[in-house]
C-alpha cells in the first residue's frame, strides 16, 4: 500500500450522524452483566472473583458509548483490562477471565465502524498491547494465541467492511440526487424558459403596438395568456411528478409530433417554420422527447440572441437508423452567440446520453445552426 493510501486512511473522518443510545444498547449491556454474574455463581475456577468481575464490567460498560466515542470506549475497556492483567502478573494470580469479556470484540468492531482513521489506528495499538499482556497473564499455546488475534482482526475487518458499504451507499444516494437535480434543472430550463421567453417577446411587441394598433396588442395579450397557461400546466406536471413516489422521469415528455406546435405564423418575429419528413412511429420515447427539447431550446435561444432574425427553420428527418434535427435562423452574424450557456450544455448532454452527436455554431452563409443526430432507439445498452 503506497503512502498516499495510508495518509488517506489516516485522515479518514468519523462517519456522520452515528446512532444514539437506545433501548437495545441497554439490553445488550444488561445481558452481558447477567452473563458475568452467572459465571461468578456457577464457575469455580474464577479467582480472584472481584478482580475478574471488575475486568468484565470494564469491558461491558463502554458499550454504551461505542458509537459516539469509540476510541474512549476502547481506552477505558482495554486500558482497565491491561492494568488488571499487569496486577495479576505482578501478584502471581492465576485463573481464566470471565467469558463475558467477549464484549471487547464488539468494541473492536465499533472502533473501525464509527471511529476516525486516527482513532482506529490508536485503538488497534491499545488492543494489541492488551492481547500481548493478557497472554502473559494467562499463558496459551500458539494456536490459541493465533485464534485470539484472528477474532479481533475479524471484528475490526467486519466493522471496516460495513463502514465501507454504508459509505458507498451514501455516495450512490448523493450521486442519484445530483442526477435528479441536473435532470430537473434541464426540464425547468427547457420548458419554463421557452415559454417565459415567448411571453417577454410578446409583451414587448404588445407594448410597441398598443397605441397604433390596439388589435395587435390584443392578439399579443392572447398569445401571452396562452403561453402563461402552458407554463403553468407544465410546472404543475413537474411538481406532480416530484410528489409522486414512483421512480419516473421528471417533467412532461412530448415527442416529435408536438414539434409542429412550436411553429408560428403570427406577426411576431422570428416566425417558426417546422418541417417533418420520414417515419417516426417507432422512435424511442427518450429520443422523441430529446428531439422536441432540442428544437424548443434552439428556438428559445434564437429568440433571445439572434439579432434581426425573421425566421427560424426546424427540420426533422428520420431514416431507418437515425433521426437528424436541424435548426437554422437568419439572424445577424454579429449577434452574441456564446456557446457557453446552460441551454447548449443541456442539449449536448441530451444528445450524448442517447449516443448521438451535437453541433452548434455559425451557419455557412448567415445566422446560427444547431444540428443533432440521434439513433432511433437511443444509446445502446
Amino acid at each position: 500500500m503506497d503512502t498516499t493510501a495510508l495518509r488517506s486512511l489516516w485522515a479518514e473522518p468519523r462517519p456522520a450522524n452515528p446512532p444514539g443510545l437506545g433501548p437495545r444498547d441497554w439490553a445488550l449491556v444488561a445481558a452481558f452483566v447477567v452473563w458475568s454474574a452467572a459465571e461468578l455463581v456457577f464457575r469455580q475456577d474464577l479467582t480472584p472473583g472481584p478482580l475478574l468481575l471488575l475486568g468484565a464490567l470494564a469491558a461491558i460498560a463502554p458499550l454504551l458509548w461505542r458509537r459516539t466515542h469509540p476510541l474512549v470506549a476502547v481506552l477505558v475497556s482495554f486500558g482497565t483490562l491491561t492494568i488488571i492483567d499487569v496486577v495479576r502478573i505482578l501478584t502471581g494470580s492465576q485463573g481464566l477471565p470471565l467469558n463475558s469479556v467477549a464484549a471487547t470484540l464488539i468494541l473492536a468492531y465499533a472502533l473501525f465502524r464509527w471511529g476516525s482513521g486516527r482513532e482506529a489506528a490508536g485503538g488497534l495499538v491499545v488492543i494489541g498491547v492488551w492481547l500481548a499482556i493478557t497472554h502473559v497473564a494467562d499463558p496459551m499455546d500458539v494456536w490459541e494465541t493465533i485464534a485470539a488475534y484472528a477474532f479481533f482482526l475479524f471484528a475490526a475487518a467486519l466493522g471496516a467492511a460495513i463502514r465501507y458499504r454504508a459509505k458507498m451507499r451514501t455516495r450512490d444516494i448523493d450521486q442519484a440526487k445530483a442526477r435528479e437535480r441536473e435532470q430537473l434543472a434541464r426540464e425547468l430550463h427547457d420548458t419554463v424558459a421557452h415559454h417565459v421567453s415567448g411571453i417577454a417577446i410578446q409583451a414587448q411587441a404588445g407594448r410597441a403596438v398598443a397605441v397604433s394598433n390596439p388589435q395587435g396588442a390584443i392578439e399579443a395579450l392572447a398569445t401571452i395568456e396562452d403561453a402563461a397557461t402552458r407554463t403553468l400546466t407544465e410546472l404543475r406536471t413537474i411538481v406532480g411528478v416530484l410528489r409522486t413516489p414512483q421512480n419516473t422521469e421528471f417533467g412532461p415528455q412530448p415527442g416529435v409530433a408536438e414539434i409542429e406546435q412550436l411553429a408560428t405564423t403570427g406577426q411576431s418575429l422570428p416566425r417558426i417554420q417546422v418541417t417533418l419528413s420520414g417515419e417516426f412511429g417507432d422512435l424511442s420515447p427518450a429520443v422523441g422527447a430529446a428531439i422536441y427539447r432540442l428544437a424548443q431550446e434552439s428556438i428559445t435561444n434564437a429568440r433571445r440572441h439572434a439579432r434581426h432574425a425573421t425566421q427560424v427553420t426546424v427540420a426533422v428527418t428520420g431514416d431507418d437508423e437515425q433521426v437528424r434535427v436541424t435548426i437554422d435562423d437568419d439572424g445577424s452574424p454579429t449577434g452574441n452567440r456564446s456557446p457557453a450557456g446552460y441551454g447548449l450544455v443541456g442539449m449536448q448532454e441530451r444528445a450524448s446520453l442517447l449516443g448521438g452527436s451535437f453541433q452548434a455554431g455559425p451557419a455557412a452563409e448567415r445566422g446560427w445552426r444547431v444540428e443533432a443526430v440521434l439513433p432511433r432507439t437511443g444509446a445502446p445498452r
